[in-house]
């Protein structure tokens, strides 16, 4: 059971891009001389699976065929596009497999399904690691990448053993096999780099720049307040309008003005529509973020897309284990979104505060609504089996990218916060990513294993796929100030948004004065900040911000706590 100090959300249902400074960036061309750049081209060998098991596939020219599948490559230069038509089979995934002995020396990163959950670091080779979306290989000296460009229409993840290199397409829709009937499925392009003379921090940087070509950026650096880590949901407009008048307190800059997002707890239900209205203790939501502007904060509003307690078509209803888990026990429906009505539903909920006049929408839980299964108990396997969704002719990547694009276009405008979705999907198409779990406002082992693992090695992510946000400073009297003030520092050094929970009483003069500080260095445009020790610790203490050095002490003379969550 979760710790009775600490609460999450999980926990109750169970700058600009001309602004982009990356240390070593400017002489980081890519480097030939890479091990691994065979995996632009054709695999030496190719497996489908589809209901039945495995199916052999034989190499035709450029492409890979067996029964009525055929998997093509098209390699241009340092990159290779990968296609799948199979009219007749119910695919589930495909396997690639080039043969590659890589060099012994190396340590490996990957990335992780949606938020990381403390479990990102350099390691040494392990054969059964999956390695989600891309992978870094170093020596400290020579950096290696190889990955799949964003917006893919397949679950693709890494494995590297010392015989060669396999990349997992997952094609499922839901937990079965997708019927792809005539159409031809541009599943994803693959693409390998090598770097030398920089950083391995630049080195990956530059990389998640490759994979994502046109991402969708906020305006100006993103920065403020979120009520959650102190509130934990128990709030009212009136608290709102305090917490608004605080924030805006502390911040200096006319030109950028902070946010001030309204986590839940303001709807009629707990993480549960309908969102078209606020509960007795938000009364007006429009009135709300109007009087939040007049003092001088950009209006932000949290919800649950899929899920709701209104009442709707059983049709509308996702079929998943998961859902009717949730229903047994919050008698709230999640929605399947390859339904159309459901989908309009889901782009009316969205339009709702952006009518309201909220300027930030933070939309929360979709992977876990959609799959069944916090990232870190995803795996290779992602759900369960023996389901599926309405519309079977799409892939579970398709159904997500289409759900993103659909809360994109009901926003218009309006910026858009993911939390606990799918950066390689969101990638593109929101402006931020939350990209790590929950930190605390109750226990700093928790903000320092969540929020400074996913800081240091999501950082390469910010601003080449979208503003990342490392999560809150929980700004509360059960964490100590000497650890808080640290994180508010490095984040707002980072270059990245920063969000602080700051209760009413723990802001004193002194917090009062870092806070002003740390807002000032947060409302303009920053250069990204590097960790240097991020090769030998996974919550590292050393970083540099455009040249200047810091040193930060998380664990104290007590160090860390294995009960930690």
């Amino acid at each position: 059971m979760p710790n009775s100090s600490h609460v999450t959300r999980r926990a109750l249902v169970q700058q600009s891009s001309t602004a982009l400074v990356l240390p070593g960036l400017l002489f980081s061309a890519p480097d030939q001389r890479n091990p691994f750049m065979k995996i632009a081209g054709a695999p030496d060998s190719a497996i489908a699976f589809d209901e039945t098991g495995p199916i052999a596939l034989k190499r035709a020219a450029s492409s890979w065929q067996g029964q009525d599948i055929e998997v093509r490559f098209v390699a241009t230069g340092s990159q290779s596009a990968i296609t799948v038509q199979a009219p007749k089979s119910v695919l589930r995934r495909v396997r690639l497999r080039w043969q590659i002995a890589p060099p012994a020396d190396l340590q490996y990163l990957g990335d992780q399904w949606e938020r990381s959950y403390g479990d990102l670091s350099w390691r040494s080779m392990e054969p059964e690691r999956i390695l989600p979306w891309y992978f870094i290989a170093t020596n400290g000296k020579t950096t290696h990448a190889c990955g799949v460009k964003t917006g893919p229409a397949a679950f693709c993840c890494w494995q590297v053993d010392p015989s060669g290199v396999s990349l997992w397409l997952d094609l499922r829709n839901g937990g079965r096999g997708v019927k792809l009937g005539d159409r031809e499925l541009a599943v994803a392009t693959v693409v390998s780099e090598s770097y030398q003379g920089v950083t391995p921090f630049a080195a990956t940087a530059r990389f998640c720049r490759r994979m994502c070509e046109a991402p969708r950026l906020p305006a100006a650096p993103v920065y403020g307040g979120n009520n959650w880590y102190y509130a934990y949901g128990k709030s009212s407009a009136d608290d709102i309008r305090q917490d608004s008048e605080r924030i805006a307190s502390f911040a200096s800059s006319t030109n950028n003005k902070p946010f001030m997002v309204i986590d839940d707890g303001w709807g009629p239900n707990r993480t549960a529509g309908p969102w078209s209205r606020g509960n007795t203790q938000f009364p007006d939501m429009a009135g709300l973020a109007r009087d939040m502007r007049r003092v001088g904060v950009q209006p932000g509003l949290w919800m649950r897309p899929l899920f709701t307690k209104e009442q709707i078509d059983p049709g509308w209803q996702l079929q998943s284990p998961n859902a009717q888990r949730e229903y047994a026990r919050e008698r709230a429906h999640t929605l399947d979104p390859t339904i159309p009505e459901a989908l309009d539903m889901i782009r009316r909920d969205v339009r709702t505060p952006a009518g309201w006049g909220y300027q930030l929408i933070k939309h929360d839980f979709s992977t876990y609504d959609l799959l069944g299964r916090w990232g870190f108990a995803m795996g290779a396997q992602l759900t369960d089996e023996n389901w599926n969704f309405a519309n079977r002719s799409r892939t579970n990547a398709e159904v997500i990218l289409d759900l993103y694009r659909a809360i994109r276009d009901a926003a218009g405008d309006v910026m858009l916060l993911g939390c606990n979705t799918v950066g390689h999907l969101a990638a593109g198409v929101f402006e931020l990513q939350r990209i790590g779990d929950d930190t605390s406002g109750r226990d700093w082992n928790r903000t320092r294993k969540m929020g400074v693992n996913t800081l240091a090695f999501r950082a390469p992510q910010h601003n080449t796929f979208f503003a990342v946000d490392a999560d809150c400073v929980g700004l509360t009297r059960q964490i100590p100030w000497e650890v808080n003030r640290q994180w508010l520092d490095v984040l707002a050094r980072s270059g990245t948004p920063l969000f602080v929970s700051a209760a009413p009483d723990a802001v004193e003069s002194e917090q009062r004065d870092a806070l002003r500080r740390a807002f000032k260095i947060a409302s303009t445009p920053q250069p990204l900040g590097e960790p240097l020790d991020w090769l030998t610790n996974s919550e590292p203490e050393r970083w540099s911000f455009h040249g200047a050095r810091a040193k930060y002490d998380w664990f104290g003379a007590e160090g860390a706590s294995p009960f930690a969550e």
